[in-house]
């Protein structure tokens, strides 16, 4: 062979080396490419979950309401895999905070709907942690209820977009003042921006705007909304097909006051407007080819806040009670591409907490927290598995301050094993001593626990090894953050100061004489402003002004009442300082020096010769 021929052979050979190796650099780059981002698949499904508050199992057409018609969600249902005996909290914020982190609420502490007991651990991975690491979009759009401030607001967990309102409902005092559910001030992306319309529609809409923005990625978007919970605002025009439907079944209604009547049609109308939006969104979906590959959730947070007075799908209870009608309720999960031909009823007992495991586990996302109290079920909605292991499963949660109940002689604010609900098979155990056999006395009336001793130790005794993991953690406050780059300044109110109820404006206008302690952590030391006010600084308004009543869209909100407001008191962080009005007699002001640290602080409005009125409800606090 020539040399120009050995030549020519070996710069082949070196070209062939050359492509054999950019080959496999290539396979490798997209091998690790496929593992660390798990959104490059196009075949992962978009996931949406849509919760509404305090519609019960009842609510709805498809599970036999003789008043309403739901059609859309009636659909969706027809198109699910139904879990028929799937269990929440009967109050709203455990609920969510079990749906987002797959933990008993005792165990991520988000356990009460107000007095300082909403606040998720800040360390806890939430779904939509889950999922954005997972290379996701993730979205909220309405009610939140799991903590206002840093590091507890949705942004602080794993949300990109965020629109939401603080605390409880609409109208609570942490809410922009007079929202009214139209025409709302809500929180975008950490400012405020007022929407134009109706609650329910601006957070629908707002979510499909989102939903439909290009973007390669898959989307998690979790639709919490405020309807129907009280105030019952509602667009009129909802109302009259409800009325028409009682007339036809008066008998339904019949035992009922004027008054109880008129709400619980605006109740069901707040219901029809939710099912005109599922209805657009399925819509919206289908038009931009997203249907077919997007898993949709559809549950409630707890039992109905009118069911027991008209229709409960034969159960007992509503919302905030350990009977059946306190917690189980509806749940539709459907997945055409995923899940086709899967639409049937499930009859296992499942809860709320399993549906961070099951999301994950269908979404094909491997990465999530480990010993989590939730089961995937997704082998059983696949029809790869007939059942579930057996399992007990513990409800319990911290009821408010103001509560009556049979359990405890203490505040029912403060956690205790014996406010729980067990659930086993067919049984239920109410308050570790009264048990019931739901297949043969579904409304729960017949305490059977003496006739099936064995049946109650077995469940005591699981209530009793479940409190023992819990009851330490749980009983330890969580902490607001103040002075970090995050949230500086920090709007402080009522609704943080522990096991002490003040949810609500209205409890503002009227002015309730209350008061109580903030558990805070200040972030970094330094100088800090503080301002103490009795009204919130949007208002307006000065610290012993009244109010008349305020005509809204919908309805009135009750006047505001003066309060003889002459002094005030700060105790932070061991310090106690007397405080005059400011100028403007809209506030009261001062400056302390703080450490870095856990700290207690309480503000307090005095009259003219020293006597305590009330605390300020609302505390604006800044880092200089």
């Amino acid at each position: 062979m020539t040399r120009e021929a050995k030549n020519r052979e070996a710069m082949n050979q070196i070209d062939l080396t050359r492509l054999v190796i950019a080959s496999a650099v290539a396979s490798i780059a997209v091998l690790i490419s496929a593992q660390s981002s798990q959104s490059a698949s196009p075949e992962r499904p978009n996931v949406i979950v849509i919760m509404t508050d305090d519609q019960g199992y009842g609510e709805f057409s498809c599970n036999g309401n003789p008043i309403t018609e739901t059609p859309n969600i009636d659909r969706l249902a027809s198109e699910s895999v139904r879990l028929t005996d799937f269990h929440v909290a009967p109050m709203c914020t455990p609920t969510r905070g079990q749906l987002l982190t797959g933990l008993d609420a005792f165990r991520n502490a988000a356990i009460n709907v107000s007095s300082g007991r909403t606040l998720l651990k800040h360390d806890l991975e939430t779904m939509a942690n889950v999922f954005q690491d997972a290379g996701y979009r993730t979205g909220i759009f309405g009610k939140w209820h799991l903590g206002d401030n840093y590091p507890f607001r949705p942004q602080d967990r794993g949300f990109e977009e965020t629109l939401w309102f603080p605390s409880s409902h609409i109208n609570s005092v942490p809410d922009f003042w007079d929202n009214d559910y139209f025409a709302d001030t809500y929180l975008h992306n950490g400012e405020r921006k007022q929407y134009r319309g109706y609650c329910t529609d601006v957070f629908f809409k707002e979510a499909t705007q989102w939903i439909d923005d290009q973007d390669d990625r898959p989307f998690f978007t979790y639709i919490a909304l405020n309807a129907a919970h009280w105030p019952w605002f509602v667009p009129d025009k909802y109302r009259g097909p409800v009325r028409e439907a009682i007339e036809q079944n008066p008998a339904v209604v019949e035992h009922l006051s004027e008054q109880k009547r008129s709400e619980l049609v605006s109740f069901l109308a707040m219901g029809a407007s939710i099912d005109d939006n599922v209805g657009a969104l399925d819509a919206s979906l289908k038009q931009h080819d997203l249907f077919e590959n997007t898993i949709v959730v559809f549950l409630t947070d707890n039992g109905s806040t009118m069911g027991q007075d008209y229709f409960n799908a034969g159960m007992r209870g509503k919302k905030t009670q350990l009977w059946e009608g306190g917690h189980r309720v509806p749940c539709f999960i459907r997945w055409p591409s995923g899940l086709s031909g899967q639409s049937r009823d499930v009859d296992e007992l499942t809860h709320v907490q399993d549906l961070l495991p099951t999301l994950a586990d269908l979404s094909g996302v491997n990465d999530v927290p480990e010993k989590l109290d939730g089961v995937s079920l997704a082998p059983v909605l696949r029809g790869e598995q007939e059942s579930l292991d057996d399992r007990m499963l513990v409800i319990n949660y911290s009821r408010m301050p103001g509560f009556r109940v049979q359990y405890t002689n203490v505040s029912p604010a403060i956690p205790k094993r014996n406010g729980a609900a067990v659930l086993w098979r067919q049984w239920r155990l109410l308050e570790n001593r009264r048990l019931y056999d739901i297949d043969q006395d579904p409304h729960q009336d017949h305490n059977v626990a003496a006739e099936h001793p064995e049946v109650v130790n077995r469940m005591r005794s699981h209530l009793q090894n479940w409190w023992l993991g819990v009851k330490d953690d749980v009983m330890t406050p969580q902490r607001v953050v103040i002075g970090d780059d995050a949230e500086n300044p920090t709007m402080l109110t009522a609704c943080e100061w522990l096991d002490v109820f003040v949810d609500q404006q209205r409890q503002i206008r009227r002015g309730d004489l209350k008061n109580g302690t903030w558990h805070l952590r200040v972030a970094e030391p330094g100088q800090y402003r503080i301002e103490l006010r009795r009204w919130p600084r949007e208002s307006g308004l000065r610290l012993t002004d009244k109010i008349p009543e305020t005509p809204v869209t919908d309805g009135t909100f009750v006047a505001g009442e003066s309060l003889p407001i002459a002094a005030a008191k700060l105790e932070i962080a061991g310090k106690v300082i007397d405080l005059e009005p400011a100028s403007d007699q809209q506030s009261f002001e001062t400056q302390v020096e703080l450490s870095a640290g856990p700290i207690e602080m309480r503000a307090t409005f005095l009259d003219d010769v020293g006597s305590e009125i009330c605390g300020a409800y609302y505390v604006y606090v800044r880092r200089d």
